[in-house]
């Protein structure tokens, strides 16, 4: 049977960390990098000791208070490369064993009956609508994180992507810069049968639309990822010249990074000649140079939230559709003009 010892030393961090961080210390600081390397080598151990213990510690009795079924709208792989979609999961189980419940898990490339048997759902991601009634089906307590699903009846918790997008235009006017680009990822729903358009990308275009700033060929669209950041700046460089924009923001950590790099190998003064912001604010974004100024984005909070409203509905005769929206909140480093 797998030691917390044997985690720790697979995972690189000491016994103590891994015993926090399974344990859902709320008053451990660790990166997300670190937290998801620790429970991915406790998967691969099959090391399931912490999960009772936790029970136990957060329940009044033996029995967990409910069960919730997360279902993500990625595969297990996939989610590993996505720490926007994995610490909002993280924030949900964190929740859930502090209200000691139990929590089922369901990827992408799993089956949903195991959601029928969960007291309630909370699902992760963007989904059609086809995907979003099959969910429904399954469970009267569905609640969506990262979708707007309150015309299927549906609670749902999300993140202010206008006011961060207009606060990043906001940033760059403040310091006269009027050409403004933006590098996006195309998204599609996981069954493939929505192509997505980025909420992000939307009021980017609204508010400089209004402003008669909006300029189609500033706007570069590829994957979320940072070799295609990378490949998309090289094509702005390449194909604007000197009408370079003189600001960009990034829908993702990963593709500032991807971005910032071509800029370097352009020897492209940054942010003298180009401003950068990006958007998540994951633990990347302070260790690259120069570092990122970014949207901090609270995804254990949604995930937090989540689970908090989807238990309190469940102790509640009737439950009224509701939307929550956190904020979020611009840091400012060294990609930008301060």
């Amino acid at each position: 049977m797998a030691t917390i010892k044997d985690i720790a030393e697979r995972a690189q961090v000491s016994p103590a960390t891994v015993s926090r961080v399974l344990n859902y210390d709320e008053t451990m600081s660790v990166s997300i990098e670190t937290r998801n390397r620790i429970f991915q080598v406790a998967e691969e151990l099959n090391y399931v000791k912490y999960k009772s213990k936790n029970k136990k510690k957060n329940s009044k009795s033996s029995e967990p208070t409910h069960t919730i079924a997360v279902i993500q709208w990625y595969t297990e792989q996939e989610e590993i490369n996505d720490l926007y979609y994995y610490a909002i999961r993280i924030g949900i189980e964190k929740k859930a064993h502090l209200m000691g419940c139990d929590v089922t898990r369901i990827y992408q490339d799993d089956p949903l009956d195991k959601a029928g048997s969960a007291d309630g759902v909370i699902a992760i991601g963007k989904f059609s609508e086809e995907q979003i009634e099959d969910i429904i089906k399954t469970n009267d307590n569905v609640i969506f994180v990262d979708s707007d699903t309150l015309k299927y009846g549906c609670s749902c918790v999300l993140s202010d992507f206008a006011g961060s997008v207009d606060s990043v235009i906001d940033h760059f006017l403040s310091h006269g810069q009027r050409k403004i680009g933006m590098l996006v990822g195309e998204e599609h729903t996981s069954d493939q049968k929505d192509s997505l358009i980025d909420p992000r990308f939307k009021q980017f275009k609204h508010r400089l639309s209004e402003l008669n700033l909006y300029n189609p060929q500033y706007v570069f669209i590829g994957k979320f990822l940072p070799e295609s950041g990378y490949e998309m700046m090289n094509q702005a460089i390449e194909e604007l010249g000197e009408n370079l924009p003189q600001a960009f923001f990034a829908a993702n950590d990963a593709i500032a990074l991807g971005a910032l790099r071509s800029l370097n190998e352009h020897k492209i003064s940054v942010p003298d000649r180009v401003s950068l912001i990006s958007f998540n604010d994951t633990s990347l974004a302070k260790y690259a140079f120069p570092s990122l100024s970014a949207v901090k984005v609270f995804t254990e909070e949604m995930g937090a939230v989540a689970a908090r409203m989807l238990v309190d509905g469940l102790n509640e005769e009737i439950s009224v559709p509701q939307m929550t929206t956190l904020a979020t909140c611009l840091i400012e480093r060294g990609s930008s003009i301060n």
